[in-house]
């Protein structure tokens, strides 16, 4: 039995071979940090403002990308389990209430990487392809 594909199918075959795959986000902090791994629990509270401190005691430093991002609106999806409205919602509230203040934002992950590699206590989330040296994986949600 002879193996047939038509000569329509090619050029479809050789365009979707050119589609890169999207990496997944990861929670990254500087490559000099100690701590080695973050649960789930632990990045959604700090991200959340339920919780400013990092398993060893220190002050977390969360860095947030711009609203309307992919790579944001995937974090806040998998990790903590929101959408962009309910985000700003959520945000809005206490902001209001004057009982916290949301993470400081950096323009991308080049930007995020940076503020990360800069400061120990510092965490954000990038696409995984974006990860080199100067950070480290803690999370992968």
């Amino acid at each position: 039995m002879k193996f047939f594909i038509s000569k329509r199918v090619w050029p479809a075959l050789f365009l979707l071979a050119g589609v890169p795959v999207q990496a997944g986000v990861v929670v990254v902090m500087s490559a000099k940090s100690d701590t080695n791994a973050l649960s789930k629990a632990q990045v959604a509270q700090i991200y959340m403002a339920k919780s400013d401190a990092l398993p060893d005691g220190k002050l977390a430093r969360p860095i947030d990308q711009p609203e309307g991002t992919a790579v944001r609106n995937e974090f806040y999806q998998k990790v903590v389990g929101k959408d962009a409205a309910q985000m700003k919602a959520y945000w809005s509230q206490l902001v209001f209430t004057g009982k916290a203040q949301p993470p400081r934002v950096e323009s991308g992950d080049a930007a995020v990487k940076q503020a990360v590699a800069a400061n120990a206590s510092a965490l954000g989330y990038i696409n995984e392809n974006a990860v080199d040296g100067s950070v480290k994986v803690v999370f992968r949600p």
